[in-house]
């Protein structure tokens, strides 16, 4: 799922690790969903986009395919 997680991260100075830490995840799980290789659940998403102060769209793109229904 394309992300924007490392350009907030950035923007904030924090390192991988300190994001983890602050939202009780392993660096290197910031490091796959940054990478575009792991999916964060559901709650993970909420707790990066609470600690960005910002929408859970504004993070993540889920790419959904226009063709697909619910």
């Amino acid at each position: 799922m394309k992300n924007a997680v490392r350009s907030y991260r950035e923007e904030s100075n924090l390192s991988q690790g300190e994001l983890a830490e602050a939202v009780g995840v392993t660096r290197q799980t910031i490091n796959a969903i940054e990478r575009e290789r792991y999916d964060p659940s559901l709650e993970l998403a909420f707790k990066l986009a609470a600690y960005f102060q910002c929408r859970v769209e504004d993070l993540f793109d889920p790419e959904l395919d226009a063709d697909s229904t619910a």
